[in-house]
Order: structure tokens, then sequence, then C-alpha cells
């Protein structure tokens, strides 16, 4: 008797997952080098080696492919937070690996990421709430770690929804300047930059407790 192709719930196989995942990815980086208004709908199909009729087959409409574009790097990064509160710890090293988790996935998908930071404004609907609705999950559990760490007495009374913003900003824009392969590793930027922001927002009491404890070793 024949086999029958697993199918996921919306009754699309693994193959036709797999080739409108290398669509969205093909389609990233052609955003990324001329922008979302100025990219036509044949360039896209020229990108992929598609016509029209399979553009809309395997995502729909221009907006739709943005859409996805947004959902590839969030759903990467809810998954970094999940990991991020799994791994546990203080709230100073809980804030440090998610730092990590973000880069990793700023490093792997710099297309995409450039993409979230300058069209989202493009999204309208349904799409663009959804969009706002990840984002500020995301920006929830960040700050969640910044309440903690306030309440654990390892950081100092802050604005929370300030310091995410301030952390964000920090961790987004290493596209802007830094490759997958360059002179930093994902490992070196994220510790820096926890360095940085820990230190920054920290008790004092804190600071001198590890200095002294860096001292004695």
């Amino acid at each position: 008797m024949a086999q029958t192709r697993a199918k996921d719930k919306q009754g699309k196989s693994a193959k036709w997952r797999l080739r409108r995942d290398e669509i969205v990815d093909a389609s990233a980086k052609v955003f990324a080098n001329r922008g979302y208004h100025a990219t036509s709908t044949t360039e896209l199909c020229e990108a992929n080696g598609i016509g029209k009729g399979a553009l809309y087959y395997y995502i729909g409409s221009k907006e739709q492919l943005l859409a996805a574009i947004h959902d590839r790097v969030m759903d990467e990064v809810m998954l970094g937070a999940d990991r991020a509160n799994l791994a546990g710890g203080t709230p100073p090293e809980q804030l440090a690996t998610l730092g990590e988790e973000l880069l990793d996935v700023i490093f792997r998908f710099p297309d995409h990421v450039w993409v979230v930071l300058h069209d989202f404004p493009a999204l309208t609907g349904k799409n663009a709430e959804t969009f706002r609705q990840r984002r500020r999950a995301y920006q929830q559990r960040v700050e969640i770690v910044f309440q903690h760490g306030i309440e654990s007495g390892d950081f100092r009374p802050i604005d929370t929804r300030l310091a995410v913003i301030a952390w964000l900003g920090m961790h987004n824009y290493t596209y802007l300047s830094l490759r997958a392969g360059g002179h930093f590793s994902v490992k070196d930027v994220a510790k820096s930059f926890a360095d940085i922001f820990i230190w920054g927002i920290a008790i004092r009491d804190a600071v001198a407790a590890a200095d002294a404890a860096d001292a004695a070793e």
C-alpha cells in the first residue's frame, strides 16, 4: 500500500514547507538590498526562479511575504527566550543569556532582521497587529528579568520599560556593523554587552562584592 506523505495542520507537506522557507529566505535578501517598497513582484519571482502563480501558491501577496519574514525572525527570537528561561540562573545571568540568544538570531538572519527593523511599518491590519503582539510579548519577557533583578537586589530601581528599550537598541543594531564570521563571535559580543549593561544597572554593593571576588581569585 502506498505511503501517505506527512502533512501539517494546514494540510501542507514537509516539502512544501521547505520550499516556502527557501522563498522567504531568498526574498529577505532582496528586500534587505532594495527595500520592501522598491521591490517588485517580478523581481521576487526572478530571485526565486518561480512564476507569479507559484509565488502566490507558496506565499500569497507581497505583504504576506513580508509578514512571513517577520514570523521567521520572531519564531527564532521567542525560542531563544524559552531557552533562556529554561537555563535559569540569577537575573544578571538570565539577561546575559537572553542577549546571547538574541544576538545569535541577528548573526544568523541579518537580512531578515534588516527587513524587520526597517519595513515593519508596511505591515497592515492583522499582519501589523500580530507583529505588535509578538514584539510586545518578547519585550515583556525581558522586562520580567529586569523586574526580578530589582526585587532580588541585583539591579537598581529603574524604569523597566525604558531599560528594555535601551537593552534592545544595544543588541538589535549590531546587524549594521557586525556579521557572522567576522572579528567578533556571538559569545564575544554578548559577553561585552552584558558587562556594559548589567554593571550599569547593578546595585553598587553587588558591584563591589563582584570586584572583591575577582580580586580574591
